[in-house]
Formats: C-alpha cells, structure tokens, sequence
C-alpha cells in the first residue's frame, strides 16, 4: 500500500511541476484612476494560536510557487503579512474583544474559532467585510457554509478562503474486519453505491462484536468513541440540529424534531450494545488508544485522527463517512470551521487596506491549476487511496456540508448541556433535553433580542 501512495504522490508531483511551469506573472491591480495601489509599508499580522510566524523552506512545486507568488505581491503593493500566534487556544476570544473594543496599531486579520463567534458578532466587534468592496463571495475559493453562517442581512462578518475540514467519518480497523469475515472494501462499496446507511452499520456492528472463545464474554468490540462524536454524527446524518432559523431569522429549538429524536434515541442503543467500555482508572481518551491498539474494529473520530494513527497503529486503516440515516438522501460533514474575521476598531480606509492584502495572500497561485494536490497532505497521513480520493474528496464538498447554528448562540455547552449524560446512559435523549429546555430558550430569546 505505501508502494501504491508513493507512486499517487510521485503523480501529484509531476502535474504540479507542469503547472509551475505554465504560471505566468499576476496582473498589477490599480486604483480606478490608473495609479498604483501602495500600502506604505504597513504590516498584517494574520492571527492564530498555532503559527510560529517563520518562514518555512519549501518542500513541493506548489509551496515553491506559492512562496514566489506572496514575495511578488507583498513587493507590488508594499506591504508584509504573516501568519503568527497571539494567544491561546483558549485565550483568542479574550484576546480579541480586548483588541475589538480599545484598538492598538497592530493590523490584524483574526482567526476565531467554532463557538466563540456569537458574543463578539452581536456586540458589533466584526468589521462588515462586505462594505469594504474587496472580496468577491462569490468566487470559489471562499467557503459557502462559512459566509452563509456569517452573513446577517446585506452584511456579511467573517470569511474562510479554504475548503471546510472533514469531520466525523468511520475509521475501520482492516485486521479485525477480515477475521470477522469482512471484506474491507466493501465498506467502500457501500459508500459508493449509497447504500453505506444506519442498518448497514448497526449489521456490522453485530459481526464485529464477539466473544472469540465463548466464555460469553466479549473480546473484541465494534465500536469505541469519544461519545459527543458518536451522537453528534448521528444527528446530523438523520437531518437533524440543535438550533435552527426561521423564515425571520429568528433562532429556535429543533430538537423537538422527529429527525433530531430518532438519532439521538437510535445514538444511544447502539453505545448500549456495541461500544467498548471505558475501563476502570483509564483518561478520558482511551478510546482513541483502544483502537489504534487494535483492540477494537471500528472508531467514530474526525479527519485529524489520521496523523495518529498513521504514527501509532501497526493494523492498516480505512475511513469512510458516517453512513447516513433513514431522513437523509446523503452523507453529511458538519462544517465547524474557523472563521477569519477583522476587528471593527478600524476606520474605514485601514481596514479596506487590510483586506486587500488578506484577499490578494489567500488568492491561489496564478498559473498553478492542479486540482488534485490537496490530496498531497492526506496521502501522507493515510494507508490507502480510498480513504482519500472517495471519502476525503466528498465530506470537502458543498454537497455534503451541514452547518450547525448553536455556535451563533451564546450560552450553548452541548457537552455538559447533551452529549455527556447521554452517552453515558445516564438519562435519555428526551429527559435530558427536557432537563435544558428552559435554559436553552433563554439564551434563544437573548439571541432573538427578545
């Protein structure tokens, strides 16, 4: 298998050194009069909590190009940007409401992430980045669900120039399939006919769970996850939300729904009888080392789980989408992405200079069209193809994406509010949702205005 990635990447390789070589220098920009757009100087400082600010050698044809591509502009236009942390993981919210509110002589674009977006939006901190006349929402390179979530009349407040991140799939344990008497591929097959669905997966369940020696004990599990995975996934494969909008867009309750209740009730039956439990005296994460352990044969887990597996787990792998349920057409992907956004502290003209820089640094490279080399990075943290060019490539989609709206309420912790005591079984979707109710609809009637 790693002859068969060598040989995709070595393709990959090739059509990038092609498309270098047909890239071509951009054309200058200039102001409606003719004359040259200058920046003076000014430095943007693309804000993260992850980035080290340095430059990096490159190592690919595309990152080459690139590299070349941002020296260009940033001479051009006489400015420089980079991408650095300025706090934490849990410090950025703090950290740009501080800015938001009082200002400072740093040029910032500002990544937030998922659920730390309402607070600031309703309090007026994001910069109407339609108003700047800069970005085009329209072009393909902006991500739909992020400027759908983020748009509030004819305004819209945060964008992301980058595909939504595939979330919760299926990883699969090629080992323990076959010595169950499963052929690996066909979960595959599945996927690709369409018919990869909640009876299909619950029928797996029950070949992979068993007793190896008949002690009426069992020894080797479907199933292992961190619980909210697990649920949230089957709620949104059966179309169901948290919070939806009204013709109004008003906020309300969804999870009355019959689509939301049969995926939470059918969530919890199958952690009752499929998933291994969590051992006595183990940390929270032990279901991610049960399976790369090889311990259990399948693992509700997001993209990222990958670079870990990859690292740790001597059984080779598989990964498909969360198979849909009996109220969806499709599989879905919950898109729960960062979002960049830019502090309204800054007067008009500085923050239209701001955005022109951003929008010129995230414009893909001039001349370098290789629509496949996003599979470059993927490749190197999976153990075959299919993983890739089928599973991957569709849950980055549009065509599959969901967007949950509790994130644009503030107040919602669907862990402690949901997900804990219902996958422990400790209350039943329907007593645990009736447990949150009131608290829910208050912070529903604050977002509303009401």
């Amino acid at each position: 298998m790693k002859k068969t990635l060598s040989l995709a990447l070595a393709l990959l390789l090739c059509l990038s050194l092609f498309s270098l070589a047909q890239a071509e220098e951009p054309e200058v920009i200039t102001l409606p009069d003719g004359s040259a757009i200058d920046l003076g100087g000014m430095e943007i400082i693309v804000g993260d909590w992850w980035s080290s600010g340095e430059e990096t050698e490159p190592t690919t044809a595309q990152e080459e190009a690139t590299a070349d591509y941002r020296a260009w502009i940033q001479d051009t236009y006489n400015f420089k940007i980079k991408q650095q942390s300025v706090s934490s993981w849990d410090g950025i919210p703090e950290f740009f409401t501080n800015f938001a509110t009082s200002g400072g002589a740093e040029n910032y674009v500002i990544i937030m992430r998922p659920g730390t977006l309402a607070a600031p939006m309703n309090s007026g901190l994001f910069y109407d980045l339609a108003s700047l006349g800069v970005f085009d929402f329209e072009d393909s390179k902006w991500n739909s669900a992020t400027t759908s979530l983020m748009t509030k009349g004819e305004s819209i407040y945060g964008m992301r120039p980058l595909e939504g991140e595939p979330r919760e799939g299926v990883f699969f344990n090629k080992r323990l399939l076959t010595e169950a008497g499963v052929d690996p591929e066909s979960l595959y097959e599945m996927q690709a006919a369409g018919t990869w669905n909640w009876a299909a997966f619950e029928e797996l369940c029950a070949k992979l769970t068993r007793d190896l020696n008949n002690d009426g004990t069992v020894d080797v599990y479907a199933l292992t996850s961190f619980g909210p995975r697990f649920i949230g996934a089957s709620i949104a494969s059966n179309g169901g939300e948290f919070v939806g909008i009204d013709e109004n867009g008003k906020y309300f309750n969804a999870t009355g729904s019959d689509n939301f209740m049969e995926a939470a009730n059918w969530a919890a039956g199958i952690i009752s009888k499929y998933e291994y439990p969590q051992p006595e005296g183990s940390n929270w994460d032990y279901a991610e080392a049960a399976f790369y352990n090889g311990e259990v044969a399948m693992s509700i887990h997001q993209d990222y789980f990958a670079s870990t597996l990859y690292q740790n787990m001597e059984d080779d792998y598989g990964f498909v989408a969360f198979p849909k349920g009996p109220k969806n057409e499709t599989y879905v992907n919950v898109w729960t992405d960062n979002v960049y956004v830019i502090p309204a502290c800054y007067d008009a003209d500085r923050a239209w200079k701001i955005a022109f820089a951003f929008n010129l640094f995230t414009n893909p490279t001039p001349g370098y069209d290789d629509e496949d080399d996003w599979k470059t990075g993927f490749y190197a943290k999976y153990r075959d193809t299919r993983s890739v060019d089928e599973t991957i490539a569709m849950l980055r989609s549009d065509d599959h994406a969901v967007t949950w709206l509790e994130g644009m309420v503030s107040g919602y912790d669907l862990g402690p509010d949901f997900y804990w005591d219902v996958a422990a079984l400790a209350m039943t979707p329907a007593e645990k949702l009736e447990s949150v109710k009131a608290q829910w609809q208050a912070y529903l009637d604050a977002a509303n205005g009401q």
